[in-house]
């Protein structure tokens, strides 16, 4: 979601004049709302803890597989998935990002994100219910599972795994700079001593790191409801004060007019628009489209579907989620608010940083009671995603890398045991990046993790509807579009910054429209997969063996007609797993 939104919310850093708090970039710490923020997060901490007992037998307890740890065991009814889902998907940083890009630039860069979680759901309800069926009779935990029982190719299933791991790594350290806005604005930032001014988030990331290694998905399913109770009641609330209280919408469209319309030193071009004009049309809805269909390639999404208990479940959440879009929408138009409000998101150096908008607009306007209780929805908001994404992720290299290439007789303790490890490292690794280098390199590499997991899109949604395309050409499309991505995201140059990965936009091959460049990738990557798809079959290449079978894509949970069929079905091929490896 906030690929494109992050690098402007970064570059808007370079757009005013630096003024800092004091003489050294300190602000006074707000202790009301740094008291309310502690105990809420030590609330939800003990809620984590005491997860790896919610719904599991005593038997069970540890979590000794990756359908009891990584998939909550599988058995999340509607509301549990709302929240979770809801979590997952509406991370930290989106409610930092979305304003903040607002803030900077405008429509063109903000409120696309409300018509892409709308097309969003559509896409769930047709696809996801599909891959949860398939994934129910076969096994499978995570997507490239999948993508190596329907194409029997271990090479295209590790090119889905290393694509997700790869790709949600950055994703996991914004999160921590999520947090981090919080705590600067709270005033526990500071330029003379770093360590000590990141001593909390390292404390909030061990934790986090501890109740996930011991409850699982459990955990954040269990913190995304009080995380959501909190973010609707800060958003509410906001949503109904703000505007009377600085002169209704009229006045707040006004302000936002007058400073996006403004001349842009850096650039000789405006700000940005509060609606975008006809030359943004094909960059905005390129930018929906392309979003919408990357955020259900990423792991951590896919591991939200695998833990319901059925595929009903998958569909009626994706008629309820749209909920969550009427809340992006208010919060989006914060941004407004805060450009009427005049409020400024001064960092630790003296710069300004857009990214501290809304947790400076609650400190600005509202008690500080209230305002931790805001600030405390923000960071558990990261803590959610953040701990979903490193479970995704190490489900990835368990099921993928781990078993696929190195250890084939893996029993179902060692993979559980191994995943929870590797979340541990993959947590330490985010919190490392964060802490020790440019936090724009995250961004820049979320910027193109968007555009490399949409490269996936041609294995898996088209595996889930035809076994057309070979094996070969779809790993051929899937190189081509990441290599094409990459370099076009390369030659977008920040204006301001004059830095590379400068953005998402970029003319459409052999054309002078400016389009989302996944959208762009997937195209060539599609070409690609099919024009070799056809060479290879008018030369008669003989393809592996599809595991899966047409009743598999329809099965539910306790579905009498789908019993029926499993039974007249012929077996499936002795000599081969669930997942389409040829056993011995």
């Amino acid at each position: 979601m906030t690929a494109h939104l992050l690098s402007l919310a970064a570059s808007a850093g370079h757009l005013a004049a630096a003024t800092g708090p004091d003489a050294h970039g300190n602000r006074p710490v707000n202790w009301v709302a740094l008291i309310v923020v502690i105990v809420l997060f030590v609330v939800v901490a003990v809620i984590g803890f005491l997860a790896s007992r919610w719904r599991t037998d005593p038997s069970a307890r540890g979590l000794h597989t990756l359908d009891e740890w990584g998939l909550g065991g599988r058995g999340f009814g509607t509301w549990i998935t709302w929240f979770l889902l809801g979590g997952d998907l509406y991370t930290a940083y989106t409610f930092v990002a979305v304003p903040a890009a607002m803030w900077a630039s405008g429509a063109v860069s903000g409120f696309f994100a409300v018509p892409y979680t709308i097309v969003l759901y559509p896409i769930v309800f047709l696809l996801m219910s599909r891959l949860w069926s398939v994934s129910h009779r076969h096994g499978y935990v995570t997507p490239a599972d999948f993508v190596g029982g329907r194409y029997g190719s271990r090479w295209l299933s590790v090119a889905v795994a290393v694509t997700g791991i790869v790709a949600t790594m950055p994703y996991i350290a914004l999160q921590l700079v999520g947090i981090k806005a919080v705590l600067t604005v709270l005033g526990l930032g500071s330029n003379t001593n770093p360590f000590m001014a990141d001593l909390p988030l390292i404390i909030a990331f061990v934790v986090l790191a501890a109740y996930t290694y011991t409850g699982g998905l459990r955990a954040p399913a269990l913190i995304a409801i009080v995380k959501d109770i909190l973010i609707y009641i800060a958003i509410i609330v906001a949503i109904a004060y703000l505007p009377a209280h600085f002169g209704g919408w009229e006045n707040i469209f006004g302000a936002a007019d007058k400073k996006l319309s403004a001349t842009n030193p850096a650039t000789g071009s405006p700000f940005g628009a509060v609606i975008p004009g006809a030359a943004s049309f094909n960059a905005y809805w390129t930018l929906a489209l392309g979003s919408a269909m990357a955020l259900f390639m990423y792991p951590h999404s896919v591991t939200g579907v695998l833990s319901t208990k059925s595929r009903n479940t998958i569909r009626r959440n994706a008629m309820v989620l749209p909920l969550y879009s009427l809340m992006l929408g208010f919060l989006a138009l914060l941004g407004y608010v805060a450009i009427k409000a005049g409020t400024q998101p001064i960092d630790t150096n003296g710069a300004i940083n857009a990214q501290l908008v809304v947790p400076q607009l609650f400190l600005d306007s509202f008690p500080s009671w209230f305002s931790g209780i805001a600030l405390a929805a923000i960071a558990i908001g990261a803590l959610v995603p953040a701990a979903i994404m490193s479970i995704a992720a190490s489900n990835l290299f368990t099921r993928n890398i781990y078993k696929d290439l190195f250890k084939k007789n893996a029993t179902p303790k060692q993979e559980a045991n191994v995943s929870k490890l590797v979340s541990l490292i993959v947590k330490v690794g985010a919190l490392v990046f964060v802490l020790g280098m440019d936090q724009s390199s995250a961004i820049n590499l979320q910027l193109l993790g968007g555009i490399w997991i949409l490269q996936t899109f041609p294995s898996i949604v088209a595996g889930l509807y035809t076994r057309w395309f070979n094996k070969w050409a779809l790993l051929a499309g899937w190189a081509a579009g990441i290599l094409y991505g990459t370099i076009a995201a390369y030659n977008v140059v920040n204006p301001a910054t004059h830095a590379h990965f400068g953005g998402s936009i970029a003319a459409f091959p052999f054309t002078s429209v400016p389009v989302y460049i996944g959208i762009s990738a997937f195209v060539i990557n599609a070409v690609i997969a099919t024009v070799v798809t056809l060479v290879l079959r008018a030369f008669k290449v003989k393809d592996t063996t599809d595991s899966t079978r047409p009743s598999d894509y329809g099965a539910d949970e306790n579905d009498p007609k789908v019993a029926a069929a499993e039974q007249s079905q012929p077996p499936l091929d002795p000599e081969l797993d669930g997942r389409g490896t040829r056993v011995s």
